[in-house]
């Protein structure tokens, strides 16, 4: 199942990113700890998480831990990598500065189609590779940007 079988909104994908996050790192989701990591009150989340769990998405009971299902996690684990990839195009191709690259790629992640995220995966890893001299591409990209200034 993928996030394009299930229709979500930005705001729902950005609930299971998330969740699978909190999952990841404190081993459980509250309620309060996705407020707080999406920036909005407590009660406002209720609504997102019952919508998740009614398709099929979470297990969430109010006052318990919330955990994914295996379909929620599916979709968590793609808007994730969506996330990851177009956050290392933004910050490490592009040299945009942590906090913004992060940010755009929350914004991008929600509408990029599967071909182009792809072809930006490619160049990430294209521009990552060594030439003869031990050089990556991108320290070459750095260095054109850099004098390109200068000029």
């Amino acid at each position: 199942m993928s996030s394009e079988e299930i229709e979500l909104s930005e705001n729902l994908e950005d609930y299971l990113e998330v969740i699978y996050q909190l999952e990841t790192t404190e081993k459980v989701a509250r309620a309060k700890d996705i407020a707080a990591n999406l920036g909005i009150k407590p009660g406002s989340v209720t609504g997102g998480l019952k919508a998740l769990d009614k398709k099929g998405l979470i297990n969430y009971q109010p006052y318990a831990y919330i955990t994914l299902t295996d379909a929620g996690k599916e979709i968590a684990e793609e808007i994730t990598n969506r996330h990851r990839i177009l956050n290392q195009f933004l910050h490490e191709i592009l040299q945009v500065d942590a906090k913004t690259a992060d940010a755009t790629a929350c914004r991008i992640e929600h509408v990029i189609d599967k071909v182009t995220l792809q072809r930006i995966g490619c160049l990430v890893k294209f521009m990552n590779n060594k030439n003869s001299k031990g050089d990556s591409y991108i320290d070459h990209f750095k260095s054109f940007c850099t004098d390109t200034q200068d000029s």
